[in-house]
């Protein structure tokens, strides 16, 4: 970064780089005002002695930790545009040693189901996606990330992690508000229109859960509908991995296809292992798992798309017996018959 900032007015800088106020705190050092004319350079040079043994730094060095500290602002705010276009999965081998010989190439935008019985090693794939598996797990297997080997960073580093998993078992335990926490991960990801952000993330959250979800409730109090309901929202509009996997959430008493469809269109790779034929059936492929290996990659057919339609119209007559139920009315049999409604 370029010396010449240190000679530009307090001020000036604040415009140019609104994070400076953030990296005085992180030295535990009183941030100077924001229309404070005098030069870091100054600023620097005027610090007392024993305010800077207090905080553990040379005046020489703040500087150079001031560069430092602006180049990974910028790095973690062009996270969002990493460039992750492709993941391919090399198989690796079964319980037994039996070779997978399964070689998966996934794009943005591709949904991929993960099915096979309980025990099967549903989870174990998703395991191996997550932790971009060299050959170093039980299955032997192997993620490339745009067909090379990713590097240590991408599958050691939090900050850079490529991968988010949503599972039905989430729970919070930070008390705050729903929009506070909205507002703490805006602005780990230095984004600056928060409001508006947020503003989406609780409508998109609203879309897919059944209950209202509103900016002032406590997180620790979400159902757990609502609480996967604002990380896939959340997940869709401020995280930075590209990649999503999904391990059984049909139970999660959320839109399960709108939430689904809110990750594809937010450019994401998902892959979800289910036991439900909707989830199943609305990806492009499934994945089938027996003995802990892949057993077979199947594409989804036409006439397996005709059957998603008939089953999508059964799913949304039994969510309409499910809301009658939940406001005190009776469930007439016309509800079996009728075109499915939202309307109670």
């Amino acid at each position: 970064m370029d010396d010449t900032l240190l000679k530009q007015p307090i001020s000036a800088v604040y415009a140019s780089h609104p994070c400076l106020r953030d990296f005085f705190l992180s030295c535990a050092l009183t941030p100077p005002p924001t229309d404070c004319m005098k030069t870091l350079e100054q600023w620097f040079s005027e610090l007392e002695y024993f305010t800077l043994d207090e905080v553990g730094f040379d005046r020489e060095e703040l500087p150079e930790q001031l560069f430092l500290f602006f180049d990974r602002m910028a790095e973690r705010r062009s996270a969002g545009t990493r460039d992750v276009e492709t993941v391919t999965i090399l198989g690796g081998h079964d319980k037994d040693g039996a070779s997978e010989s399964v070689e998966l190439t996934l794009r943005r935008g591709d949904i991929v189901s993960i099915v096979g019985p309980t025990g099967s090693g549903k989870s174990r794939l998703l395991n191996d996606i997550e932790w971009l598996a060299q050959g170093d797990t039980p299955t032997g297997r192997r993620i490339l990330i745009n067909g090379k080997k990713p590097s240590d960073v991408w599958r050691f580093s939090v900050e850079k992690k490529l991968v988010a998993q949503l599972s039905q078992t989430m729970n919070f335990v930070m008390d705050i508000s729903v929009g506070k926490f909205l507002a703490i991960h805006c602005e780990s990801r230095m984004i600056d229109n928060q409001e508006a952000v947020i503003r989406r993330i609780l409508d998109a959250a609203n879309r897919l859960a059944g209950e209202p979800l509103l900016p002032d409730m406590p997180v620790t109090a979400l159902s757990g509908g609502q609480s996967r309901a604002l990380m896939i929202a959340d997940t869709a509009c401020i995280s930075a991995s590209p990649i999503i996997l999904i391990d059984e959430i049909e139970n999660a008493g959320i839109d399960r296809k709108q939430a689904v469809r809110l990750l594809v269109q937010a450019g994401k790779i998902v892959l979800m292992a289910t036991h439900d034929p909707i989830l199943a059936l609305q990806a492009d492929r499934r994945i089938v798992i027996r003995n802990g290996g892949i057993s077979a990659i199947l594409e989804t057919t036409l006439e397996e798309k005709d059957v998603l339609l008939h089953l999508e119209t059964m799913n949304e007559r039994l969510l309409a017996c499910r809301e009658r139920l939940r406001a005190g009315l009776t469930v007439p049999s016309s509800v079996l018959y009728a075109d499915p409604s939202p309307d109670l």
